[in-house]
């Protein structure tokens, strides 16, 4: 007989159910805490953030919040009439919202940046890309992080 086949079977069959209904339970796209709304309605100006042109990859399960790598990048010409002006990123759940924010010009070439951040624990993060003509573009990305970051006490 084959122990450590069975014990794999025995983890599937025992750990698949356990983990569908841990993903089933966390909430499905609730609104951001009012500290983010507020950041973020703040960086907009007033003026309602509509999705797409911006892509925001992050990776969807993170072991260690210390260190995440994370790219943004923006569809645009970069010209002097059209061009991404900032880049926001926003965080649900760290101790504070603002997690960066990149000033762009025309002379860029790419609306692209590239950084690494700290996240305190499993939560949806925010980019937001003024652009030169005043509307602000949004994209959004939930992920899961086993080992948290950001923990204060």
């Amino acid at each position: 007989m084959d122990f450590a086949a069975l014990s794999r079977r025995r983890l599937i069959v025992t750990g698949l159910p356990a983990l569908i209904l841990g993903l089933s339970l966390r909430p499905a796209h609730a609104a951001p805490p009012p500290r983010t709304l507020t950041a973020m309605r703040e960086f907009a100006g007033g003026v309602a953030p509509m999705n797409g042109r911006v892509l925001l990859d992050i990776p969807p399960l993170v072991e260690n919040g210390n260190s995440v790598p994370l790219t943004v990048s923006v569809e645009s010409p970069m010209t002097e009439t059209d061009h991404v002006a900032e880049i926001a990123l926003f965080s649900e759940r760290n101790p504070l919202p603002d997690i960066a924010r990149f000033r762009l010009g025309p002379r860029c070439g790419q609306a692209w940046v590239m950084t690494r951040i700290r996240l305190g624990d499993t939560q949806t993060i925010h980019a937001l890309a003024r652009m030169s003509d005043g509307s602000v573009r949004a994209a959004s990305a939930e992920l899961l992080v086993t080992l948290p970051a950001c923990i204060e006490g």
